[in-house]
This record gives structure tokens, sequence and C-alpha cells, in this order.
């Protein structure tokens, strides 16, 4: 991935998602969050992901919001009239969105922090569903202290992790929690003594939670999260509805069986999720898993290839895919290629840490043009 924001590595159903700009304290710009979420969003889609795991690197997890965005925030976030105002909300909750796909990905997040998590690193930490840490570690909420109210999720979030008034307080007065603190009041489940360690328990942890069904551990994240946002009876009527929907006997059958054989069980992935954007761009009567009945969908139509036409689009399509392929050898069998086939090829090109250069995207692009 690009080394700007991200690296994005997959092994065995395990997705790591380092953040990856050190020598910025690991800022949060606005393309950050962007990127976030397309990336979030695209490992979900495949369904082969079953647990995904966020750390970072260099001294701190995150400093939070970069300042730069506050410099701007008087174009990007105006409230001077009624109509200003209806588009900063909309901009917001666009904004909110980003933390909010960990919350809706099928998948199990895992944050590892090290360092401050301060700000808008703390918003990304609470929207995981398990947190650890380093020794060094510490946690801050610092909005108060540059007069504005956390915005990204954190109140809406912290108190339902932590107690009310330690979150209350990290709110009012900005101070740090460390890790030791942090730990007795129920925010992170582990602390390790560095950053090595850290990595191997989280490691660890998801290795663990790949090797159950993802069907249950997915169920088990959409009972929690429906719980904890409604009362009791109300989440006792879902989790009947959830259950008798998503019970699987065969999940059940295999995990006897791995045990009777004292070996791992082997568990299906989850089905990968329906691209209704890309779908809806096509002929209702195309048949959307056959490559070739969609080229030709394609050449009746007169539809265009560019760099902007998602990976997916452009590898199912014999011609499409073999420019690409000219260009960027290998790239259709790339072991990371598969988490980018929601985005276009432009959106995956910044997270590729340069394998997909500018010049190529060009040649691609005119290339692509020419099938027109």
């Amino acid at each position: 991935m690009n080394d700007q924001y991200f690296r994005v590595s997959t092994e065995a159903g395990i997705a790591h998602l380092q953040l990856n700009r050190p020598d910025r304290l690991n800022v949060m710009d606005l393309a950050f969050y962007t990127g976030l979420r397309e990336i979030v969003q695209a490992l979900d889609s495949t369904g082969e992901v079953r647990v995904l795991v966020i750390s970072s690197t260099g001294k701190h997890f995150s400093a939070g919001m970069d300042f730069e965005v506050f410099a701007n925030i008087a174009n990007d976030f105006d409230t001077r009239s009624p109509r200003k105002r209806l588009g900063f909300q909309r901009a917001l909750t666009g904004l909110m969105d980003c933390f909010d796909v960990l919350d809706k990905a099928r998948f199990p997040v895992i944050c590892a922090v090290q360092g401050g998590c301060i700000g808008g690193g703390l918003d990304l930490a609470v929207a995981c569903d398990i947190r650890v840490c380093t020794a060094d570690a510490f946690f801050c909420l610092q909005e108060t202290q540059i007069g504005m109210v956390a915005d990204l999720g954190v109140l809406q979030r912290l108190p339902k992790l932590i107690a009310a008034g330690v979150a209350r307080q990290m709110a009012y007065t900005s101070e740090r929690l460390s890790a030791e603190r942090a730990l007795a009041v129920g925010l992170v489940n582990a602390v390790l003594p560095d950053a090595d360690a850290l990595k191997h328990h989280a490691m660890e942890l998801a290795r663990s939670i790949a090797s159950k069904s993802p069907l249950a551990v997915a169920g088990s994240k959409t009972a929690m999260n429906f719980a904890r946002d409604h009362a009791t009876a109300e989440s006792l009527q879902h989790m009947a509805l959830l259950q008798s929907a998503i019970f699987d006997t065969s999940d059940l059958s295999e995990a006897i069986a791995g045990w009777q054989a004292r070996r791992d069980p082997r568990f299906e992935a989850l089905p990968p999720l329906p691209d209704f954007q890309s779908q809806a761009e096509r002929p209702a009567s195309a048949d959307l898993h056959t490559s070739a009945h969609t080229d030709g969908i394609q050449e009746k139509c007169g539809m265009s290839w560019s760099i902007e036409s998602t990976v997916g689009d452009l590898l199912e399509s014999d011609a499409a895919k073999a420019v690409v392929e000219r260009h960027l050898p290998g790239i259709s069998s790339h072991p990371q290629i598969g988490m980018a086939r929601g985005m276009s090829l432009t959106t995956a090109a910044k997270f590729t840490n340069g394998l997909i250069s500018q010049d190529a995207l060009e040649k691609i692009d005119a290339d692509l043009k020419a099938l027109d």
C-alpha cells in the first residue's frame, strides 16, 4: 500500500493495516479518512478476510487530525448560513462514516496501539472491537484543548467501553490516560512491553479468531453491536431472528469433526459482497458472473473503459485485462489485488506502494480508451 498513509497485507484470512506516516506522527488528513474507508470496505467485500489488525509505525499510533485540515476548515466546513450548515452536517457525517466502516465490517478489528493515541486516533481505536497497547501508550481526547468538541464517534463509543465518569473526565480535561489506567478501566485488553511484543500478541489473537467459523464470528459481532445500542428485550428478539438466519449445521459438524480428528477445522469463507454500484451501471439483463457475456454487453452499449473503472470490472473483461497486464505483468494474480476489486484503478494505485506508477496509469488509460 501507498507509504503516504497505509501499508496493507493479508495472509491466511488475517489483514494487517499499518498507519504509515511516522514522520508526521501518523496524523490524519481528509484523504486519510476516505482511504481508510475504501480499504476496509474492499477487505470486507472479498469475504476472505476473517480479522483485521490495525497498527502503526513510528513512535506514536496517531496524533489525530492534521492541523493543516484545521487551517482550511473555514472553507471545508463553512457555517455562515443555514445552507452552509446543512453542507457542514453532510461533510461531518461523511467523516464519521469513515470510522463507522470498522463497526459495520463483518470481521472483528483489533487495534494495536503504541505510544500516543490522541484525538482522531482515539476515535479510530474505540471504533475497533478489541484494543491492546504497549506499556508506553497513552490515550487522550485533546479536542477541548483546542476549543472544540470531539465529533467522530469517540464521545458516543467511549462511555460504552469504560466508566462514564472516566470518559467524561477525559473529554472535559484533555488529560492523558496511561496504559496501566487504560487496562484498569477496560479500554484495552492487554498491555505489552514494547512494539514487537504488541505485534506478536495482536497477531496471535488474530490467528485465534481467524481459526473460528467466520459466520459465527460475524454473527457474534452483529449481536453484540446491536445489544450495545438497544435494550435487553429488543436484543434478545434480535438474537432469535439472527440465529434463525445464520445457524449453520455444516459449521457445527466441521468443528466437531476437527475436534475429534485433532485437526484444525476448515470453515468456508463468507461470500463476497455484491458490487451494486458497478451492477447499476450495467444492463439489468446482464449476466454479471460471465466475463465473456459482460464484455459483449459493454461492446453493445458502448461502455467506455478507463483507469476510473473498477479493478474488478477491468479484470473481468478479456480485452481490458490484457491492457492492464501489458503494462503491469502479473497484476491480476497479485496477492493483494483481490482487496482492491471494488476500487477504481486510480484509487487502487494510491495504495500499492509504487507497484502501479503514474506513468503506468497514463499508458493504461490511453490503451483502455483506445478499446472504445
